[in-house]
């Protein structure tokens, strides 16, 4: 399969392009808005010709077997994304990236590529320099993600401290003090930006980790958007965006391009064992320009979370590898 992107003013333009490059047979592979070139983008596709033996077959012998090993990887590529309902201008960067490296195996050519245009920043397992602040919509998984970040420091022999911004929602600080009391660690609740500011000051000289659990909020509202905001620059910590598997890959973008306006840099997957498609994730790592940090694929807290890769990615998207 030939994979070819076209730029044009309008639809029709690009489809006339389409055409006269590629023949009637082409295949629309992926369309999208391209606000720098003030027009469109279109992916097309379309099957190489029959080889047909000539005088000189030899030597074309030798080349189509070098296309048919490049369009194998693409087309293979271009199926797993599109499987995982991975936008069409995440997509489109995607394939092209691999084009351009011409690895002719698909998984060296999809952690290859994951790595080229997206970035990883583990959760530090150690002491940590700030506290970390998980944030995100509503029932994300921030409070589990809260108890997983403090059970693998107990387990490590860390001083972990914990509080919970998540006073307003019914049993929000109950949940999680479920989870610390087994663990034997104080839950401590801030009721206000002043307050964790004050908690924060008090638990930092003697915890090698602080985790601030806080609420779920919309990303669309601005009153929720300004009461985080308000939390966030109380305390000095490292926010980290927790964000569900599965959901709209294009809501999730817009999501990710909120909280980082906010200072988000990092994203932290949830609920990747019980989704099926995975576009979201990397739409949000583009959209916000996030780096992946850990993820979680599995509800059990002793079980933690894993630190994220361009491999453990790559493997999430095609298991077989």
């Amino acid at each position: 399969m030939r994979l070819k992107t076209f730029y044009a003013k309008n639809m029709t333009e690009a489809m006339q392009m389409i055409r006269e490059s590629l023949g009637d047979d082409a295949i629309i592979v992926a369309t999208g808005e391209e606000p720098s070139r003030g027009g469109v983008r279109v992916t097309a596709a379309m099957d190489e010709p029959a080889f047909e033996i000539g005088d000189d077959a030899g030597d074309n012998w030798l080349q189509y077997d070098d296309e048919q090993d490049d369009n194998a990887v693409a087309e293979e590529l271009t199926d797993t994304l599109l499987r995982h309902a991975v936008p069409e201008d995440v997509m489109d960067h995607m394939i092209s990236c691999a084009t351009v490296m011409g690895y002719d195996d698909i998984g060296i050519a999809l952690v290859s590529t994951i790595e080229e245009l997206f970035s990883f920043s583990p959760l530090p397992q150690g002491n940590a320099q700030k506290p970390l602040m998980l944030i995100g919509p509503p029932g994300a998984g921030k409070t589990l993600a809260a108890a997983k970040i403090a059970a693998r420091g107990t387990l490590n022999g860390l001083n972990i401290g914990v509080v919970s911004a998540d006073t307003a929602r019914a049993g929000g600080v109950e949940q999680l003090r479920a989870l610390t009391d087994l663990m034997k660690i104080t839950l401590h609740k801030a009721q206000s930006p002043i307050s964790l500011r004050n908690i924060t000051e008090s638990l930092d000289p003697r915890s090698d980790q602080v985790v601030i659990d806080t609420a779920g909020l919309n990303p669309f509202d601005t009153n929720d958007v300004r009461t985080l905001a308000r939390m966030m620059s109380a305390v000095d910590a490292q926010p980290v965006l927790v964000l569900p598997a599965g959901i709209d890959a294009e809501e999730a973008g817009e999501i990710a391009r909120v909280f980082a306006t906010l200072g988000t840099e990092h994203i932290m997957p949830t609920r990747v064992d019980t989704a099926r498609r995975l576009g979201n994730l990397l739409s949000a790592a583009h959209q916000g320009g996030l780096s992946f940090c850990d993820y979680s694929d599995t509800t059990s807290v002793a079980e933690g979370l894993t630190p994220m890769s361009a491999l453990a990615l790559a493997k999430l998207f095609m298991p077989r590898l």
